[in-house]
């Protein structure tokens, strides 16, 4: 055959090598997806058992594999409600890497003109509730669709306001414990549950707000403002990266980069002074 080689009593050619490659890619990215969580231990375990099979049954042991047999067919569905959560990250990831909403599919249609939105309420509010030692955890809709963790909590679609902000994270309200998410310049929920990252790397200083917003933004495009309730830091997560302790001015600037491609007018609008945590 046409670009085979032997190597020993081997001929391989060069679909198998990259089968091999593609192979080894995707076990590489199956792992990092698995790594710092339960789950690695699970697949680990279960791969355990599959080449037990192989063995058992290349001896010819019959018992045994008769017995793992059955075991081996109800594998997939097994694995797919063992691994539900991982399974629906990673295809979270897939598609925030391959969103249709990024290309434009029909040409001659035409976006309506937005308006962009002001970020001078999250600006006060922020500074108002850090002062305060409030927290506060902030979504804002980009490209991937948040309707999913919106339902999770209670529709307000509302217009925007630094006291409404203040309003819904007031500790007496019972709208504060969970997360606001803002599409289309609204309000458009408040108490919504975001999924918890399971990073290894997230450092222990950061509570469940952090880990919550970097959990967002690494299945979707979004950026989320965070107040720490321990500490009274403003911070801004955007995939999986933690931008913390940004002054007002710093939180304007950065507010306006993330949402709008806004560059800094000037060096000092950028996070001077503030720490910046890679979590991803």
């Amino acid at each position: 055959m046409i670009g085979t080689f032997a190597i020993g009593f081997l001929r391989i050619g060069w679909i198998d090598i990259v089968d091999v490659l593609l192979v080894t890619v995707l076990f590489y990215q199956l792992y990092k997806l698995l790594t710092g969580s339960v789950a690695l231990k699970i697949f680990l375990g279960f791969m355990s058992v599959y080449l037990f099979y192989l063995v058992v049954k290349a001896a010819g042991m019959e018992l045994l594999t008769t017995i793992l047999g059955q075991f081996m067919s109800v594998g997939v569905l097994a694995g797919i409600i063992l691994f539900q959560q991982e399974i629906r990250r990673f295809l979270l990831t897939v598609g925030k890497a391959t969103a249709l909403d990024r290309v434009r599919v029909f040409p001659w249609r035409r976006d309506e003109p937005a308006t962009r939105m002001s970020v001078t309420p999250f600006v006060e509010a922020a500074k108002s509730l850090a002062g305060k030692n409030i927290g506060a955890l902030i979504a804002f809709t980009m490209v991937s669709d948040l309707k999913f963790y919106a339902n999770s909590g209670d529709n307000i679609d509302a217009v925007v306001s630094k006291r409404l902000l203040m309003s819904i994270f007031n500790k007496t309200s019972p709208l504060h414990d969970g997360a606001v998410i803002i599409t289309n310049n609204r309000i458009q929920a408040a108490r919504c549950i975001l999924p918890v990252s399971e990073n290894p790397d997230v450092p222990a200083s950061m509570g469940l707000r952090h880990r919550a917003a970097i959990g967002l933004t690494e299945v979707t495009d979004s950026v989320v403002l965070v107040v720490s309730e321990e500490t009274g830091q403003i911070s801004l997560v955007r995939g999986g990266e933690v931008f913390r302790n940004l002054a007002p001015a710093d939180l304007r600037a950065r507010l306006n980069e993330m949402l709008f491609g806004v560059p800094p007018k000037s060096a000092s609008s950028s996070a001077t002074g503030s720490g910046k945590t890679v979590a991803a």
